[in-house]
């Protein structure tokens, strides 16, 4: 079996390649509108990021970055299908078990070297290298890399992964299960190629501006942490001449509506929209306030482990509390920006996932309210014994607001005192992390567009299992979905234990509910992931 790249045609939303360098044009070579003389992108980012190390980074901001800085296999386009990146193209053997990468022979580093496909075998070593223990290793392992489990477990050496490179343009991987969605996952950051002899030189060091050393569309030039950070075009990127966007900047601003009135001040190009104010803003900017679909989840997780309450042991308190949250509140009156209530962990707008029927969400508030009420006090909460306990939730002004709604329908209907606390995102992802909680937010969007992106963070081994819930009925499903030929019904049932057994409390799909400035061509609206490239946009003189 052959890929051959697909490209998307050319639309108002995307931006392909052109005949000739863009930037001696003064006209969108696709799209034929005229261009600013400054493309320069400027976006608000809620918190600092993880890191800009392909291997390290696991949050949706740090990934926003280490996109533009480094290149994968594969790229996506603005409706999120696939896209040569450093790969022209690949192929698979008759047993779906051998990808082979072609790379590309004009993909550069940003310092001159060539790119190689050591490259990303060194990449791939150290993403499961207990050494550096990335907390995207599982990632890997969820790829089906030949021996990547037993290497992340320490039981093999790194160099047994399944992964070579015959020569300097060729990549093959191995796998242990045929994974009809594979080359879905090399789009994603943990798979990115590193330069081998810029780690090795600097360690720790080497993401820093002055030494870091990247392949993708731009470089780092600028980064102060909490504050900014900027990436430039990269002239030895293989596609430059076809690069429109100049430079990118981040500015981390960690209260929304801040950034909207930065925004409406005309400091910023993109912000996302503060709970509540979009049905205004889309009255007042019809241009430019939008809500679409997104691959992401918000929900609550319970800490089942050992360090976790006695009383979230109990199925019938955890039910109780997700029953007794009223969503639409929280989607219609708090955010109101087109969210859809969740009563699944996996959104409707998951590639050939069907939301199953849940007993829950076909009740009404009353209903669920009256049953939550019932299950408490079978399990001996009321007015003599009080339900307590902690909630966290990273620093927000919507998740501030969506908190304290939670604590306050407990409260009033079932008598439960939930005391809520806020944290500095890196601190909070330590936090949960560790299991250093009782009741935590949580969000989880899609590494690639496939339910089992989301329900395998509820099996047991998986890296993120923050609330530590492990089923074996939930493990064995999930293993099986992989090489199922219908995925459906096994993801029906998870979904379905999911809800009877309520490890986490769902409480609404995500939306993208940003204010974009009109001026800004190439958004991928269309693309759930939200996987977007600095070197698809593009700046519209006005």
């Amino acid at each position: 079996m052959t890929f051959k790249p697909r490209f998307l045609a050319a639309t108002l939303l995307a931006t392909t390649i052109a005949a000739g360098p863009i930037l001696a044009a003064e006209m969108h070579p696709v799209t034929g509108e005229p261009l600013a003389e400054d493309q320069t992108f400027v976006y608000r980012q809620l918190d600092e990021f993880s890191s800009v190390d392909p291997q390290v980074v696991e949050d949706v901001d740090g990934s926003n970055v280490v996109r533009d800085l480094f290149e994968g296999l594969m790229n996506q386009d603005a409706e999120g299908n696939l896209v040569p990146g450093v790969a022209t193209g690949y192929t698979l053997s008759d047993d779906k078990m051998t990808y082979t990468f072609t790379l590309r022979d004009n993909a550069k580093w940003s310092n001159g070297d060539p790119v190689v496909a050591g490259d990303f075998v060194y990449a791939w070593k150290r993403a499961v290298n207990p050494e550096l223990a990335s907390p995207y290793s599982w990632f890997m392992e969820l790829m089906s890399i030949e021996n990547a489990a037993a290497i992340i477990a320490g039981e093999m050496e790194i160099d047994a992964l399944g992964v070579s490179a015959p020569d300097d343009r060729t990549l093959v991987v191995k796998l242990t299960k045929p994974l009809p969605y594979f080359p879905q996952m090399v789009t994603h950051a943990t798979t990115f190629p590193v330069n081998p002899a810029v780690v090795e030189a600097f360690g720790a060091e080497w993401t820093k501006p002055e030494n870091i050393v990247s392949n993708g569309a731009y470089v780092l030039t600028e980064h102060i942490p909490n504050e900014r950070s900027v990436r430039e075009k990269n002239p030895m990127y293989w596609d430059a001449d076809n690069v429109i966007i100049e430079r990118t900047v981040a500015l981390v601003i960690n209260d929304e509506n801040t950034a909207l009135t930065r925004y409406l001040a005309g400091e910023l190009d993109r912000t996302e929209v503060p709970a509540g104010q979009f049905p205004r803003l889309q009255k007042d900017y019809p241009e430019e306030a939008i809500s679409f679909p997104r691959l992401c989840n918000y929900y609550y997780t319970f800490n089942l482990s050992d360090t976790g309450p006695e009383a979230f042991k109990d199925v019938r308190v955890r039910k109780a509390l997700a029953l007794a949250v009223d969503r639409k509140i929280i989607t219609e009156n708090i955010l109101a920006g087109g969210q859809p209530e969740a009563y699944t962990f996996t959104p409707a707008a998951t590639a050939g996932f069907e939301v199953p029927d849940i007993e829950m969400a076909a009740m009404s508030q009353a209903e669920r309210d009256e049953q939550a009420r019932e299950l408490l006090a079978e399990a001996g909460y009321g007015p003599d014994n009080p339900l307590t306990f902690d909630m966290i939730y990273n620093t927000s002004e919507a998740h501030k607001k969506i908190a304290v709604a939670m604590s306050q329908m407990w409260k009033q209907k079932l008598g439960v005192e939930a005391t809520l606390a806020n944290m500095e995102w890196k601190t909070f992802l330590e936090v949960r992390g560790n299991q250093d909680f009782e009741l935590a937010r949580g969000a989880w969007c899609g590494d690639y567009n496939e339910a089992s992106t989301f329900l395998d963070l509820l099996t047991t081994p998986s890296g993120y299992n923050d609330g530590k819930y492990s089923n074996a009925m939930v493990d064995e499903l999930m293993a099986s979905a992989a090489t199922a030929d219908d995925t459906q019904s096994i993801y029906t049932e998870v979904e379905q234990v999911i809800a009877e057994e309520m490890p986490i409390i769902p409480i609404y799909h995500y939306a993208g509910v940003y204010m974009m400035d009109s001026d800004v061509g190439g958004w991928p609206v269309n693309n759930v992931e939200q996987n977007w490239y600095s070197k698809d946009l593009y700046k519209i003189a006005e």
